[in-house]
């Protein structure tokens, strides 16, 4: 049998359309737990991976080796392969929209339904906010990635090994500190540099030479006795300032005590303690080279390029300088590969990288796009989740993801619902364990024609970067063919080339095929994706860019700056990063700063308190307002739901 006929033959064999859907639908992993998942190698098969181009891990997950994004490339366009689709949303409540969810239930009615060749590409779920509030990030429903509870738990361990690499650069830097302060030049460069048992000390550590080039020694480093009592000092002492130290220690958990921590208290530590804290895992500058890299030698670049402090002269200090970019990539070396797993009806997923969206770069992976379009080939297609309301998720995805791949988007799909459209017009508020308010669960056309200017308003901001945009109406059992109307006309008229009910949550594929045809179209007309472009240039300062995005996407009239992000912006400037990106760190439930400003807010300050810089991963990261970078638990998480069925040995009440 030729590779094209073993392709058709595993499509066949994975491609299957749900025949045994329950009214009303079941828990999630109730739906997913009775699917009967196809092999992993069967999924890689019918993509038309070779067997040395993954590595099984487990019978339903593969990590798919990087090096296949490098392949096929459309040599019209020089983009790999099929049409690139990012799915983006309004501003949502804090339930969520089912933004994954659409995701995937328009890739099941792509790929089982429509029969076009589709992968859907997603971030990897944090561990923290399936613990808390907000539940796994595997869709829901009839259209959901299986097996989810494997998904939103440790998947194949990219989590952990963001989490050992960030930590393991945060001890580098304690450590380097304290022994800096204890030790006089010659023992710390004997210590750093030790001579072997002939009394000479030979050739630099691989791991030393970026610094050695760095200050201008490069040409010495063969022999580190060669170095004058002067140069020495100058490798030894990297002279990081304590007071601005900016890595942080990371865990995968909403934590809230961790937010302000005091270290150094032990005895041991001879008194020099400092005050730092943690961020939740996914926050990590770490997670974000993951996410922007494009090969094993970029991420190691990035790795070694972050910075984790200025010295007491100004200067970045990187972890390149610090000798820990090798082990860095050692630990990351397994988690750039993506993971490989399947929709319900068969469609391949390829789940990587998980930045949050409100305070990190939230999207997936430049790679796992890279290797999805490569995957389809031409006509095929590639569905991509960006985080959270397109405000911050879409954006990031055009101006930092588009930016740093050179890939350009051919369609974008922004999924509304209309309870959230009724908050944005001014109903109750939404707090999850809570009973929605009445508002809700009967007809209120006019609530939702008060909403909608949140919709047209991203709407109206994604058509601004030249990309075609469809709306996803997730359908939900207590709306009415009225409000529908009210908001496609809306999403219409704000320029959108369609506006589609979606029930695929109840009805898998099936409920999303009209979807599929509408993005099908909106791509085809936009084959060459000419009219894609982004809203600054990098020779734009980093205060213009930030006032780039605050008033010509949020519609802040002006923006406020602390005397803290003053000083980062000149620092950052002074340092040679103004070039750079913004991604901005923000509350996903508005426009504004303010979560409680609903609806398309306008004429508005947008203060921002502090700002942050992301070398390794490209970008700058101004906060805006006061903003914790890891969440807390509810008064009732979602921990309480969760177990294991002792007889069985499967995991209960994920959701």
């Amino acid at each position: 049998m030729g590779n094209g006929q073993s392709v058709n033959a595993a499509k066949r064999q994975s491609l299957r359309k749900l025949t045994d859907i329950i009214s009303p639908v079941p828990a999630d992993i109730d739906v997913a737990q009775r699917a009967v998942a196809v092999p992993i190698k069967t999924i890689a098969a019918a993509c038309g991976l070779a067997e040395d181009d993954y590595e099984p891990y487990g019978r339903y997950k593969a990590k798919v080796s990087e090096r296949v994004a490098s392949r096929k490339t459309d040599t019209t366009s020089g983009q790999r392969g099929g049409y690139y689709v990012v799915v983006a949303g309004i501003n949502p409540t804090p339930l969520g929209e089912g933004k994954s969810t659409t995701t995937i239930g328009l890739a099941q009615a792509m790929g089982a339904h429509l029969e076009r060749p589709t992968v859907a590409c997603i971030r990897q779920p944090s561990m923290g906010p399936t613990f808390g509030i907000k539940g796994g990030a595997a869709g829901g429903g009839y259209s959901q990635v299986i097996p989810m509870e494997e998904m939103n738990l440790h998947l194949t361990g990219d989590i952990h090994a963001i989490g050992a690499a960030n930590n393991l650069l945060a001890a580098a830097v304690d450590t380097r500190v304290f022994h800096e302060l204890t030790q006089k030049d010659e023992a710390l460069f004997d210590r750093l540099c030790p001579k072997g048992k002939n009394g000479k000390r030979g050739a630099f550590a691989k791991s030393m030479r970026g610094r050695l080039e760095r200050l201008g020694l490069g040409h010495k480093r063969d022999d580190a006795d060669a170095l004058t009592t002067e140069e020495r000092a100058k490798f030894a002492r990297l002279d990081i300032d304590r007071e601005r130290i900016s890595w942080r220690r990371v865990v995968d958990m909403n934590d809230r005590f961790l937010r302000k921590i005091t270290i150094g208290q032990s005895d041991t530590e001879k008194g020099f303690t400092r005050e730092t804290g943690f961020d939740i895992t996914v926050a990590s500058e770490i997670m974000a080279v993951l996410a922007m890299t494009t090969s094993m030698e970029d991420m190691e670049r990035r790795l070694g390029a972050m910075v984790v402090a200025p010295d007491v002269r100004g200067n970045p200090v990187t972890a390149d300088d610090l000798g820990v970019t090798g082990a860095l990539l050692a630990l990351m070396k397994d988690a750039i590969k993506p993971t490989l797993m399947q929709t319900l009806e068969g469609t391949p997923v390829l789940v990587h990288a998980g930045p949050f969206a409100n305070i990190a770069s939230g999207n997936s992976s430049v790679i796992a796009d890279q290797i999805g379009l490569s995957m389809v080939g031409e006509g095929g297609f590639v569905l991509t989740e960006a985080g959270f309301g397109a405000d911050i998720g879409l954006e990031k995805f055009m101006h930092l993801k588009c930016r740093s791949s050179g890939l350009k988007p051919h369609a974008a799909v922004i999924v509304a619902t209309v309870r959230a459209l009724k908050l944005h017009g001014g109903g109750p508020a939404v707090t999850p364990g809570k009973p929605l308010a009445e508002a809700y669960t009967r007809e209120d056309v006019e609530l939702v024609k008060k909403g909608v200017a949140n919709l047209t308003r991203h709407v109206e901001n994604t058509k601004k970067f030249g990309v075609p945009v469809v709306v996803a109406l997730n359908v939900f059992p207590s709306d009415t063919a009225e409000e529908h109307e009210a908001i496609r006309a809306a999403a219409i008229a704000a320029g959108a080339d369609d506006c589609v009910l979606c029930t695929h949550h109840a009805e898998g594929g099936k409920g999303a095929t009209k979807l599929g045809e509408a993005v099908a179209a909106a791509c085809e007309k936009n084959k060459d994706a000419k009219e894609f472009k982004l809203l600054y240039p990098d020779s734009m300062g980093i205060k213009e860019k930030i006032s780039k995005i605050a008033c010509e996407l949020y519609r802040a009239k002006d923006v406020s700056f602390s005397e803290q992000a003053e000083e980062k912006i000149a620092m950052f400037t002074a340092q040679g990063f103004a070039r750079l990106p913004i991604c901005m760190a923000k509350t996903q439930y508005s426009f504004s700063h303010d979560a409680n400003l609903k609806g398309a807010p306008s004429g508005f300050t947008l203060p921002i308190g502090d700002v942050r810089c992301s070398a390794g991963a490209g970008f700058i990261v101004p906060l805006v307002g006061a903003f914790p970078t890891i969440p807390g638990l509810p008064t009732r998480p979602a921990y309480y739901e969760i177990g294991v069925d002792t007889k069985t040995d499967r995991v209960v009440g994920l959701s």
